[in-house]
């Protein structure tokens, strides 16, 4: 509680999506002048939290908003690289707010970056290549430790001793909204408990799928019991195996 503020006289954003019959998404935001948007880099002490946390996620969206928030961005990641929190940076780039600022604000966050992950139409933007292969060594040779570039349904790229395609989990797609963010969430968590990144991509590519398959951005997402149950099959394979990774333990 102690990191939620409220601003009295701003709005909170609003942002609204709609399936028309035709099958098309559309989607409508409202955030101009809302409390988001005001945010601005005094404010890096009032959210981060009395004890370092493990990683720090940040997001191109925060960008997108205003000079005051890619100036909190920038505040909170030089915060959390001294501390040795992990910087977690998710490219979400969304072209109907602009995305030269965006980008302008996350290149030289880079070198400070532990994972960055980024979606196929987002690399060209950022690092200014499209393949896997380019894509993965230009984000390294920017300073990012480590990246997975995201293909939808084409599966996922990473690093293992050369590129790694993971293929996407068998599913039916319905509804593609929120499965980069249910990707992330699951890959973290497994990275943070030191599963190697392609076991980390094979978990983030079951959960994803997952939501795809279902109406909206969380109905598809596990139950907290089998979304447990599911990162400890992921850790008992990685246990099974001699590939472990203890860089984010």
């Amino acid at each position: 509680d102690d990191l939620i503020h409220v601003d009295p006289v701003r709005p909170t954003g609003l942002f609204l999506r709609e399936t028309p019959d035709s099958g098309e998404r559309q989607v409508t935001y409202y955030r101009a002048g809302s409390a988001a948007s005001a945010l601005d880099e005094d404010r890096a002490q009032l959210l981060t939290p009395p004890r370092a946390p493990r990683a720090l996620v940040v997001s191109g969206l925060t960008a997108s908003l205003g000079e005051g928030p890619r100036r909190l961005m920038r505040r909170l990641v030089m915060q959390a690289a001294a501390a040795g929190t992990s910087v977690v940076l998710d490219a979400n780039l969304r072209p109907a707010l602009g995305t030269e600022e965006a980008v302008r604000t996350m290149a030289p966050l880079l070198p400070y970056v532990d994972l960055l992950v980024l979606g196929d139409d987002e690399s060209g933007p950022l690092l200014g290549v499209t393949e896997p292969a380019d894509v993965l060594s230009a984000a390294r040779d920017a300073g990012a430790t480590e990246t997975v570039l995201k293909g939808g349904e084409r599966g996922c790229w990473l690093w293992d001793d050369g590129v790694r395609h993971i293929p996407a989990h068998p599913t039916r797609a319905v509804d593609t909204v929120g499965a980069g963010d249910a990707f992330l969430g699951a890959y973290l968590a497994a990275r943070l408990c030191a599963a190697p990144a392609t076991d980390a991509a094979r978990l983030g590519a079951r959960i994803a799928a997952g939501v795809v398959a279902r109406t909206g951005d969380t109905d598809g997402l596990p139950d907290p019991s089998t979304a447990t149950a599911l990162l400890r099959r992921t850790l008992r394979e990685t246990a099974r195996s001699t590939a472990t990774d203890g860089r984010w333990n």
